[in-house]
């Protein structure tokens, strides 16, 4: 046992690194290549055995031949005579099974009856071992075909002379080349059922051990990104429960990572909001104090500036930590939301935003309709449309907000009336950071994260983005929620 396991490992350590593929082709590979190879050498042994078998029966009866033959071969008046009948010499000339020769040789070397031509006994043909008979047997060619010879040696005597005659015997190979190839289609026929039935039960074999794994593997694939609970090892065999074990594992290192992840982006929320905060209120006092009790213009102007950029850094803060949120967000949609109450909601939010800067802001939206998902992401989806569309649109301008119900799922649309995005760009837009350079010009503070985030959310919720050219110019921002 520790020779063959050292054997296996060695074997294990030469095959090459490479990709491992199929199991159960690999299997039914192993199994199933060496049974052919053995049952092909099996076929092979079996029909040089069987051709033996044959030919030793063919030898026998050729030699039952010789020896009735040679029972009629006697001295008469000082002469070797075969007294050979018609009806057998014709038996002879004639078989039903082939052609069959023969010649009667008389003590000197004489032809005393039959095929005078009839090959003689090639030299070094040793005596048959397998019968109590001085008999050779040997392979010659004659009359153009190849036949198969007895040659016996038979002894001869009267009250005035005694010695050896030759009798010799051949038939044509035709019955035993039938033999043959009955023996040796006969051979391939069961061998070739015997490995069919092999492979059948082989690949069922395969099959039914592969079962637990395939079991496995479907529990694997029909759980939610966000299930890393442990697998059961009991549904494999223990040979994998290692495996399985070292998943289980890894499973748990992820969930304290995403955990630890989770913690962070709570943690970072908490501590970016309250300095920012604090920082946004004391420039605005800073400002008050100034207007109350003036100041120069360039402390006025430096007070704007650290307004603006606190503004512009607890907005790109907001938006990363809502990316955060998405990422770890993945596979709980869970509840319906109401997308027209939602909208509503996050118009009547940032309508003082619109107030502010001369734009009219509109919601269409004839009957509620809801969609699967997380309410917390939608909104800030909806609420990431809207600030742009105010953030980029001219004072006196339009934003519409629309929500509707097509044969295809829920559809919202935010329309305004700003400079839009040039159709080159528009594939651009949904990365981090890109911005297009209509944006630039009208807002050169912004982050670059709120067409990313939108788009992040949308695929989340399994929703289509596209973005089109406003009828009276400006852009269309199209939302296409899948049916319910």
């Amino acid at each position: 046992m520790r020779l063959a396991g050292r054997l296996a490992g060695g074997l294990a350590k030469r095959l090459p690194d490479t990709a491992a593929g199929s199991l159960r082709g690999q299997l039914l590979r192993w199994l199933l290549l060496p049974l052919i190879v053995l049952e092909v050498l099996n076929t092979v042994s079996a029909y040089h055995n069987a051709v033996d078998a044959a030919d030793a029966a063919y030898d026998r009866s050729l030699l039952a031949s010789t020896r009735a033959l040679a029972e009629r071969v006697s001295i008469v008046g000082g002469k070797v005579v075969a007294d050979v009948p018609y009806v057998a010499l014709d038996s002879f000339e004639t078989d039903t099974l082939g052609r069959i020769y023969y010649k009667v040789t008389g003590l000197r070397g004489e032809t005393v009856s039959g095929y005078d031509d009839l090959p003689p006994v090639p030299p070094g043909v040793p005596r048959s071992e397998s019968y109590p008979a001085l008999v050779r047997f040997y392979h010659a060619q004659y009359n153009g075909q190849p036949i198969r010879i007895a040659a016996l040696l038979q002894p001869v005597y009267d009250d005035t002379m005694r010695g050896i005659a030759l009798i010799q015997v051949g038939e044509t190979l035709d019955a035993r080349r039938g033999l043959t190839t009955k023996i040796l289609l006969d051979t391939v026929l069961w061998q070739a059922g015997l490995v069919l039935a092999a492979a059948l039960l082989i690949w069922f074999a395969v099959r039914l051990v592969l079962r637990p794994l395939m079991r496995l593997k479907a529990e694997v694939e029909s759980r939610s990104v966000s299930d890393l609970s442990d697998l059961d090892p009991a549904l494999v065999h223990k040979e994998v429960r290692p495996l399985v074990a070292a998943m289980n594992a890894s499973m748990s290192r992820i969930q304290g990572l995403i955990s630890s992840q989770r913690r962070f982006i709570a943690d970072a929320s908490h501590q970016l909001r309250t300095p920012l905060a604090v920082l946004r209120t004391q420039t605005e006092l800073a400002q008050r104090e100034v207007d109350r009790h003036g100041a120069p213009p360039a402390l006025a102007g430096l007070l704007d500036s650290i307004a603006a950029t606190t503004d512009s850094t607890v907005h790109l803060a907001n938006r990363l930590l809502t990316l955060a949120r998405i990422e770890h967000s993945k596979g709980n949609l869970a509840a319906p939301v109401p997308l027209r109450g939602l909208v509503q909601q996050v118009a009547l939010e940032l309508a003082p935003n619109a107030v502010r800067a001369s734009i009219d802001l509109a919601l269409e939206a004839d009957q509620e309709i809801e969609v699967a998902g997380q309410e917390l992401l939608l909104h800030e989806l909806v609420a990431n449309l809207v600030d742009n569309a105010l953030r980029y649109t001219p004072a006196g301008g339009t934003v519409v907000l629309r929500v509707r119900a097509t044969a295809d799922g829920p559809v919202l649309e935010v329309e305004d009336s700003g400079p839009g995005i040039a159709e080159a760009e528009r594939e651009r837009v949904f990365a981090p950071f890109y911005r297009a350079s209509s944006s630039l010009q009208s807002n050169p503070g912004g982050a670059g994260l709120g067409l990313a985030i939108v788009a992040d959310i949308a695929a989340l919720h399994g929703a289509a983005l596209a973005l089109d050219d406003a009828p009276g110019g400006g852009l269309l921002v199209r939302v296409m929620f899948p049916a319910a």
